[in-house]
């Protein structure tokens, strides 16, 4: 039983630390301004939010989107607030620093057996 458990923590740390490493790749794209690397997380349609539209893109849709957004706002940094697990599930709450401003930003994540899904992504203005 004692055998069990030990097998039971150790999966569960790994797949932890996998997540994790996922979430920070896409923090990188983000704090990069990299359209291209982030399109890896998406999932065959993302919904997008920016001030002026809001939509649900398909993969190729959501990545020129995305590149038209960090051409216009050059990134300087992203600065995470706040990150959360629910059911499979993770959120990610920061602040990207643009040149033209701030916007808080809102990333939904999703597992899907061992493919990291970015969901959704909303770029609100501060």
């Amino acid at each position: 039983m004692k055998a069990n458990l030990k097998y039971i923590v150790i999966l569960l740390l790994i797949f932890s630390f996998k997540g994790k490493n996922n979430l920070d790749s896409i923090i990188m794209s983000i704090e990069s301004g990299n359209s291209t690397r982030l399109s890896a997380f998406f999932d065959s349609n993302l919904e997008i939010s920016l001030p002026d539209k809001s939509n649900n893109y398909s993969k190729v849709q959501a990545e020129l989107v995305l590149r038209d957004f960090f051409n216009l706002h050059q990134v300087k940094r992203f600065e995470v607030l706040h990150t959360g697990d629910n059911i499979g599930a993770q959120y990610c709450i920061g602040n990207l620093y643009t040149r033209n401003g701030t916007f808080r930003t809102t990333l939904y994540i999703k597992q899907v057996g061992q493919k990291t899904i970015l969901q959704e992504i909303r770029f609100d203005v501060k």
